[in-house]
């Protein structure tokens, strides 16, 4: 394995910002294409480099506050008044844990107020973007995605020049008018293509990032992951320090132990596009409704793979639910395509998953995970040389995952579940 990790900036977060955007037809690359829209405002407007970076970054994670499908669906359903408080204070929430992305926090927090409203000045960096994110998304949701772009495009700038200093300054919708003249613009926009055109186009063309900056952002989808619903609140989290634990303690190098890390905290990054209807139902899922949640681990693998030099947190992220006998999913890989990480991250999964409540029942105490997990292992289903380690060093990795899912857990509710009923 290589001793140096790093990944294209621009490719990372094209890949995370795609993932909801994937769960239904009527929002698929809603946030690129905002993206898009805010990025050629930008380069008309004449920014510089810093803020466009800013503006390009906000737009791809504006709506990283709209943690289910249902709530996105909602808002990206209307472009009428609406009220859009909840999912901009999440936004801005999540983005100012993170040292690198904090700067962004305010501009995602403000990227539904409109012009009327603002009492600072258009050229106030952060006013400026705001207003540029706003307009985006707005042009975004009135494309009818059943209608052929530039049989529409003259009724959006039409429909754009009646919010011209209400919802958006006036210099902004100009910028827009003077980007959209361009067919060019509108076939970029609505392009099944656009991913590579906002790789090679954007500001981050040339920027690579390395383990640590590649770690921050994995624990700001590790936070979006889990506080989708409250029962899996902190599993991430668990299975994260479950796997690092394990990983430590089995003998993986120093890099292997941070890439196990990396590939806990997205593990369930394709649960992101299964409905919280299905993930909280307090009963039984029915065959249909646990086919949809066996496509998560397919999305966690394509989701990380379109990263390049990613490919073994990928497996290790993805393949939790595969077992060495063949009939894991969604991959059914066999025992020797099941290499020693993924072996412990479906181990870390199960163990942190049992441990916890859930709609459907209470957590399993230290005897239960014992025969629960045992069974599987001498059923072949895993591997039991981790299962061992798991159960030799059981209180100390028990401890371990206790004390990071208390810290993950008093964030979600002291902040996160806080601000959310304070807005409700």
């Amino acid at each position: 394995m290589q001793r140096q990790i790093s990944v294209n900036l621009g490719n990372l977060l094209l890949s995370l910002s795609e993932i909801t955007d994937i769960a239904n037809p009527s929002i698929a690359q809603h946030q690129q294409r905002t993206a898009f829209i805010a990025m050629e405002i930008a380069k008309y407007a004449g920014v510089e480099a810093d803020l466009l970076e800013n503006i390009f970054t906000a737009a791809l994670l504006h709506d990283i506050g709209a943690i289910s499908i249902e709530e996105k669906l909602a808002i990206h359903s209307s472009v009428e008044p609406m009220d859009y408080t909840l999912h901009c204070v999440r936004g801005e929430l999540l983005l100012e844990q993170t040292p690198w992305l904090k700067k962004i926090s305010k501009i995602v927090r403000h990227h539904h107020k409109e012009w009327k409203d603002w009492q600072e000045s258009i050229k106030n960096p952060d006013v400026f973007a705001s207003q540029i994110i706003l307009l985006a998304d707005y042009i975004e949701r009135l494309i009818d995605r059943n209608k052929y772009i530039l049989h529409q495009d003259k009724n959006i700038i039409e429909r754009v020049n009646d919010i011209k200093n209400k919802l958006v300054h006036e210099q902004i919708v100009n910028y827009f008018i003077e980007a959209s003249q361009r067919e060019e613009f509108w076939l970029d926009l609505v392009s099944p293509r656009l991913y590579p055109v906002l790789l090679h186009n954007g500001p981050y063309r040339n920027v690579e990032i390395d383990l640590k900056g590649i770690a921050l952002i994995a624990e700001v989808y590790r936070d979006i992951i889990d506080f989708k619903s409250p029962f899996t609140a902190t599993h991430t989290t668990g299975v994260s320090a479950c796997a690092e634990i394990l990983s430590q303690l089995f003998g993986l190098t120093e890099l292997e132990v941070n890439l196990m890390k990396i590939a806990g905290n997205l593990h369930d990054i394709g649960k992101l596009i299964v409905p919280n209807s299905i993930l909280e139902k307090p009963a039984k899922l029915t065959v249909d409704e646990f086919a949809v949640m066996r496509c998560h681990t397919y999305y966690t693998f394509y989701v990380i793979n379109t990263i390049g030099g990613l490919q073994h947190i990928a497996e290790w992220a993805a393949y939790h639910h595969e077992k060495l006998n063949g009939n894991g999913y969604p991959f059914r890989c066999k025992a020797d395509e099941i290499d020693t990480g993924a072996r412990i991250m479906a181990v870390a999964d199960i163990f942190t998953a049992i441990s916890e409540d859930r709609p459907y029942r209470s957590s399993m105490n230290k005897e239960d995970v014992h025969k629960t997990i045992k069974t599987q292992s001498d059923k072949k289903l895993l591997d039991s040389r981790i299962v061992d380690l798991l159960f030799d060093k059981y209180d100390t990795v028990s401890s371990y995952v206790k004390e990071r899912q208390s810290i993950a857990k008093d964030f979600y509710s002291s902040r996160f579940l806080k601000v959310s009923e304070q807005i409700k």
